[in-house]
């Protein structure tokens, strides 16, 4: 046999004897000073064993004949029927470097200690670049003046006296127990002249329209017009006053 070029006379070598001893099986427990046979119930009996050597081996003997054998020990199988069923069977039941020749297998147990560690190197992940502004931009590029988007409907400021209403009649006409001094502030206005009509005002079941689209109720008919102040006759188109659908 090939494989006993890789040997030497003075290994220990485990011999597992099968029903059929072959002349194999009898010229290494002849040639071999250090070989042990057994049989495949007492494989468990042996530890730390550097070459096993079995025929047609069945796959529950297998784990029993790694335990057996020592970290990077080595496994020599002949006599197999079917080489590509036994490699995968070596393969899953946890020996490496399974070798395939004529005339038998070769393999090997993992060279480390049960429960070993070591630390992988995992290659780092790509970061995406950050989409950034170039700060190379010359100083003469034209950009737009936020206050050239105002015209001068937007700079004209609110009369304060016109957006305070009521909080409990919704409008410009203080309560019977006024507490917010919109009272005192329209009796100021009529005693120096300034009197707002508002029975003209528009009417509407929240009473805010005037004040703009943030107080409109969804239905209003004023929606997207600007704000207005009470008594203020606005008129609406005939298409406004339309559904859209």
């Amino acid at each position: 046999m090939s494989f006993l070029k890789e040997l030497k006379n003075s290994d220990e070598i485990l011999l597992v004897e099968s029903k059929t001893k072959s002349d194999v099986f009898t010229k290494l427990s002849n040639e071999f000073k250090n070989a042990k046979i057994t049989s495949e119930e007492d494989i468990i009996k042996h530890e730390s064993v550097p070459v096993v050597y079995c025929e047609t081996p069945s796959s529950s003997i297998l784990p029993k004949i790694l335990k057996s054998l020592t970290n990077g020990g080595k496994i020599i199988i002949t006599n197999v029927p079917d080489k590509e069923k036994i490699k995968l069977e070596l393969i899953t039941k946890g020996f490496m470097n399974v070798t395939t020749f004529d005339d038998y297998i070769t393999a090997d147990k993992p060279n480390f200690a049960s429960g070993s560690t070591v630390q992988l190197k995992l290659p780092k992940k790509a970061v995406p670049p950050v989409w950034k502004l170039d700060d190379d931009l010359d100083g003469d590029e034209e950009t737009i003046d936020p206050n050239e988007l105002l015209d001068e409907d937007d700079l004209q400021k609110p009369d304060p006296s016109s957006l305070k209403v009521c909080s409990t009649t919704g409008k410009r006409k203080a309560c019977k127990d006024c507490s917010c001094g919109l009272a005192d502030e329209l009796a100021m206005e009529a005693k120096l002249g300034k009197v707002v009509d508002t029975k003209d005002a528009p009417k509407s079941s929240c009473g805010s329209c005037y004040l703009g689209d943030a107080f409109r109720c969804a239905t209003c008919p004023y929606l997207g017009m600007p704000a207005f102040k009470p008594g203020e006759k606005i008129q609406l188109m005939g298409n406004q006053l339309q559904a859209d659908i």
